[in-house]
C-alpha cells in the first residue's frame, strides 16, 4: 500500500491532473472517515480495556496479543490518510496547484510505511517466539531452587505459544540421595504452584539431573 500510494503520488506530481468536480471525492472521503472512525473508536475502547493504567507504549511492548493494538494502529493510519487526502484535494482546488494532490499521496505512502515498520518491530518477537516476562522467569527459578534436594537450577526456558499460553522448561540438578518418589511429588507441587501464580503458564516440563 505504501509503495503504490507513493509511486502514484510521484506520478501525479510529475504529471498533475486538475480535478474538475471534487464533490464526489469529498463524499467518498467523508463516508470513509465516518466508517473508519467507528471502527477506530471500537478498537480504541478495546485497547483501553487491555491497557489499564499502563502507558500506551508500555502496554504495546508488554502485550502478547498483537490484535489489541494492530487494529488500532491500522485504523489510525487509515484516518490520518483520509485527512491528508482531503487536505491535498482541498489545497489543490484552493491554490490551483494540482500537484498538491500527488504530494498528499506521497505523504499517505509515508504514513503507511512508518505504521507498517512500527508494527513489524513490535510484533516480530511474537512471530519468532518470545519468552515470558522476566518476573515470571525469576519467580519460577526461585520456586525451583527452594525445593528440598534441588542443588542447582541450570536454566529456565520459557516460550509464548500464544497470548495466554506459556511453556516453561526447567533444567535442574538434584542430590543423588533424593528418592524418585519425593522428586515426582515435589515437581508436581511446583507445577501446581506455578500455574496458580501465573495462569498464563499452561505447560511445565523439567529436565532433571543428579549430582
Amino acid at each position: 500500500g505504501a509503495g503504490v500510494s507513493t509511486s502514484e503520488g510521484i506520478k501525479h506530481v510529475r504529471h498533475p491532473n486538475v480535478i474538475d468536480n471534487p464533490l464526489p471525492n469529498y463524499i467518498v472521503l467523508g463516508l470513509s472517515f465516518l466508517f473508519e472512525g467507528g471502527a477506530w473508536y471500537m478498537a480504541l475502547r478495546e485497547f483501553r480495556k487491555v491497557k489499564g493504567r499502563l502507558g500506551t507504549l508500555q502496554a504495546i511492548r508488554d502485550s502478547k496479543d498483537p490484535t489489541t493494538f494492530v487494529i488500532l494502529f491500522e485504523d489510525s493510519a487509515a484516518m490520518a490518510g483520509i485527512l491528508v487526502a482531503f487536505l491535498g484535494i482541498w489545497m489543490a482546488q484552493a491554490t490551483g496547484l494540482a500537484w498538491l494532490d500527488g504530494a498528499a499521496s506521497i505523504v499517505i505512502g509515508l504514513i503507511l510505511a512508518v505504521t507498517a515498520a512500527w508494527l513489524a518491530v513490535e510484533t516480530k518477537g511474537l512471530l519468532i517466539g518470545e519468552s515470558a516476562a522476566p518476573d515470571v522467569v525469576d519467580g519460577v527459578r526461585k520456586l525451583a531452587a527452594a525445593i528440598p534436594g534441588v542443588e542447582h537450577v541450570n536454566e529456565v526456558l520459557t516460550l509464548h505459544m500464544g497470548p495466554t499460553d506459556v511453556l516453561v522448561n526447567l533444567s535442574v540438578d538434584v542430590a543423588d540421595e533424593m528418592p524418585a518418589g519425593e522428586l515426582e511429588v515435589a515437581f508436581a507441587e511446583l507445577e501446581s504452584t506455578i500455574r496458580e501464580r501465573w495462569p498464563v503458564v499452561q505447560r511445565v516440563s523439567a529436565d532433571v539431573g543428579r549430582r
